[in-house]
């Protein structure tokens, strides 16, 4: 491991200490475990490639520095891979040096968070909230105005251009 994957992975580990900080508030339909988009495992399976499902449906997480989407940088917005909920716009992305897709804010009513002790560790899981699909984790070590990272898993979004100008 050289200096500066060192450097990103001391900085991925203070991201998730600072994560347990965070208030996670799991409200609506998402308390009760209903959404409004609702399938089958057998729809999803058949809706998702692969690695979609297993990070939206299974909680998992892709590889960093895998996802295109790490690096997209036109103006439009990344949508849920699982309903096509617009989840963020691209004037909130930013290059967190983690591999993933990072933002500092969604959408308005675009997702819900909820704790995640999974592996030990107390995070903040982002999921979509019409879908209930999993998207990452929030952090806050993000820039400003809000301070949060919400480090997304690519195969989770769908990136959609936008002719003129950010969504």
């Amino acid at each position: 491991m050289n200096r500066r994957q060192t450097l990103r992975a001391g900085a991925s580990l203070l991201g998730l200490l600072a994560a347990s900080r965070l208030t996670a508030v799991m409200a609506g339909p998402a308390a009760s475990g209903a959404f409004e988009v609702e399938k089958s495992e057998a729809e999803w399976r058949a809706l998702l490639a692969p690695a979609a499902y297993k990070v939206l449906r299974e909680h998992g997480t892709e590889r960093a520095y895998t996802s295109p989407l790490n690096g997209e940088k036109r103006p439009g917005r990344f949508s849920c891979a699982g309903c096509d909920l617009p989840l963020f716009s691209s004037k909130t992305k930013f290059d967190s040096g983690t591999g993933w897709p990072s933002f500092f804010e969604p959408l308005p009513d675009a997702v819900a968070t909820q704790v995640d002790t999974a592996y030990g560790m107390r995070r903040t899981e982002v999921h979509c909230r019409r879908c209930g699909g999993h998207l990452g984790h929030v952090f806050e070590d993000g820039p400003k105005p809000t301070g949060l990272r919400y480090c997304m898993n690519g195969v989770s979004l769908r990136f959609e251009p936008s002719a003129d100008g950010p969504a």
